[in-house]
């Protein structure tokens, strides 16, 4: 199975336009070399995807004929990332969800309620 494909099948992109791009742009790599994203998987292959600062990793254990749902991916693939690269994993969504801002954008029914009220 190609490598794209395999990717978008076992959910670690949404579309497999996304995984080929990824794969052109080098980075996704079988035995620490970049990869095309026609390259061939073999059972037993160690798939490293650079997903911003952070190195996900999966193991090839078969091949779906189909995009799976979330729960059968463990079927299809083992995922082999460290446990260090999870904690910058959260440590980037902590900080992301501490510098949103709240209150921007448009004020809800509730909001208007209230402006109007203090307004009058």
């Amino acid at each position: 199975m190609r490598v794209d494909k395999y990717l978008w099948t076992i959910r670690v992109f949404k579309t497999r336009s996304l995984s080929a791009q990824y794969c052109r742009a080098a980075k996704v790599f079988i035995k620490d070399e970049a990869v095309k994203a026609s390259k061939e998987l073999k059972q037993g292959d160690l798939i490293v995807v650079r997903k911003g600062s952070i190195q996900f990793s999966y193991k090839v254990v078969d091949f779906p004929k189909n995009r799976v749902g979330a729960k059968l991916v463990e079927q299809y693939a083992i995922d082999c990332t460290s446990k260090e690269e999870l904690e910058k994993l959260e440590m980037l969504l902590l900080a992301q969800k501490e510098n949103t801002w709240k209150g921007l954008g448009r004020p809800t029914k509730k909001d208007r309620r209230d402006i109007d009220k203090f307004l009058d």
